[in-house]
């Protein structure tokens, strides 16, 4: 059952965290964050999603109103409920215009809502799905409340964005008001009897100053008014928290069926090129022999003895596939024994500790038994390690595994390793693997599991 690190070990992480970010080494010397962002390309985009959201929002809040205060007015007839369905469809296609442009520009990727469902084609039956699907009414009060949320930010980011650049820039161009308008410079004050012009060096130099800091804050300003938008965009445009969760549960179910399915072709792998052969071999030989009895006894004996000794032999491997579906110690004696039974198989010294406070669910008492034997095998394999240690213990209503060791690390979870098996077993009963091998070691692998009595 043991799959190993596989390509892990020896892999490693790369070279640091900057290779990881797609930069080259050293450039971390770069300008700080806040001098960047007025420039960065992700400002922009965020400024472009902030400038478009207010037509849009004008074209969705239009239409949402209308349609559906029409198909509502309506209803009192049967032509409303079509009316109202067609309200509903044109939010969903909004929807997904909304979600696309948030992908295109906010980097944001929301999966879409779950799909209407019919029990049988029509007209009907569709206008049905539509009414009774909670995404259909969700997609609508995004289109209601987006519009005042869409107002509000584009006045916000222009006024400030056009304000700190013009402020900014204000040295530059400051020669219009003198040669143009016939004043000093830009009016900070004026009544009937006086009047401030920003027209000196120094007040010409405060002014760009002033400029510059609205020209950093503003990024920040319009990345938190985006951040806004993608919780709309998440909360209301995508899958509701339970239908995500069918969604998991249908993957987590498809992931035990072809575990399962994978251990019962290894459980049949085994017997067949195991003690099926060394069975069959045992017949043939206890039939030779019962031939050779009466002509030479002596020889029968023999070939007897060596029957025997293949009995032997095709019981031990019983033994071990039994142990390898589920140990009888397990059964009996629970984890403390079962894992200190098969830390004795491991080929580096392993201690270890287990402090629960009674026995998990057998299903969950399973997984961790079973999660333990591959991380040891894989010590034993790949790691190169001198020691190891297996810690297990409950904390609130999670069941807790660490295995260390001492090895070359460079294990990943990732690439199809025997690790990435191991992770999705684990999720397919709403567990966690986490792996923390760096390259050289050590390694830490912490597996959770939910508690289970």
């Amino acid at each position: 059952m043991a799959t190993g690190y596989g390509s892990g070990y020896g892999q490693g992480y790369g070279s640091g965290y900057e290779r990881e970010q797609g930069r080259p080494a050293g450039s971390g010397r770069r300008l700080p964050a806040g001098l960047r962002a007025p420039f960065e390309a992700r400002t922009w985009r965020e400024f472009g999603y902030v400038l478009l959201s207010l037509p849009v929002s004008i074209v969705l809040f239009t239409w949402t109103v209308t349609t559906v205060s029409l198909g509502a007015g309506l209803l009192v007839t049967f032509l409303g409920v079509p009316v109202l369905a067609a309200a509903l469809a044109g939010c969903r296609g909004f929807g997904a215009l909304e979600r696309a442009r948030a992908r295109g520009l906010l980097g944001l990727d929301v999966a879409a809502p779950e799909p209407l469902r019919t029990r049988k084609p029509g007209a009907l039956a569709w206008m049905g799905a539509v009414l009774k699907s909670g995404a259909s009414w969700r997609n609508m009060l995004y289109a209601l409340v987006q519009f005042p949320w869409a107002v509000f930010s584009f006045t916000v980011t222009v006024t400030l964005w056009a304000m700190g650049w013009s402020l900014l820039t204000y040295p530059l161009w400051f020669w219009v008001f003198p040669a143009y308008a016939g004043q000093g410079g830009l009016q900070l004050y004026g009544d009937e009897h006086h009047s401030v012009y920003l027209d000196n060096p120094f007040e010409i130099t405060v002014t760009a100053l002033v400029g510059l800091v609205f020209t950093l804050a503003t990024p920040w300003i319009v990345r938190a008014l985006t951040t806004v938008d993608g919780l709309l965009v998440r909360g209301l445009l995508g899958p509701s928290p339970l239908s995500a969760r069918v969604v998991e549960l249908e993957s987590d179910r498809g992931v035990v069926v072809d575990t399962a399915a994978a251990d019962l072709r290894r459980i049949e792998r085994d017997l067949h090129d195991g003690a099926q052969a060394r069975l069959v071999n045992l017949a043939m030989d206890l039939g030779l022999a019962k031939e050779k009895l009466r002509e030479d006894p002596r020889a029968a004996a023999q070939m007897v003895e060596e029957a025997h000794g293949e009995v032997k032999t095709a019981l031990q491997e019983l033994r071990d596939l039994a142990r390898g579906i589920h140990p009888a110690v397990l059964t009996d004696r629970g984890l403390d024994a079962a894992l200190s039974s098969v830390a004795s198989r491991c080929t580096v010294p392993v201690t270890v500790e287990v402090d629960l406070p009674g026995r998990p669910a057998a299903a969950i008492e399973g997984i961790a038994y079973f999660t333990v034997s591959e991380l040891l095998q894989n010590i034993s394999k790949h790691s190169r390690a001198r020691s190891a240690s297996v810690d297990v213990w409950c904390a609130e209503d999670r069941l807790l595994i660490q295995v260390a060791d001492d090895g070359v690390g460079g294990a990943d979870v990732s690439g199809g390793s025997g690790l990435a098996g191991l992770a999705g077993r684990l999720d397919a009963v709403d567990g966690v693997l986490v792996v923390d091998s760096p390259e050289g070691g050590p390694t830490r692998v912490i597996a959770e599991l939910p508690w289970r009595a």
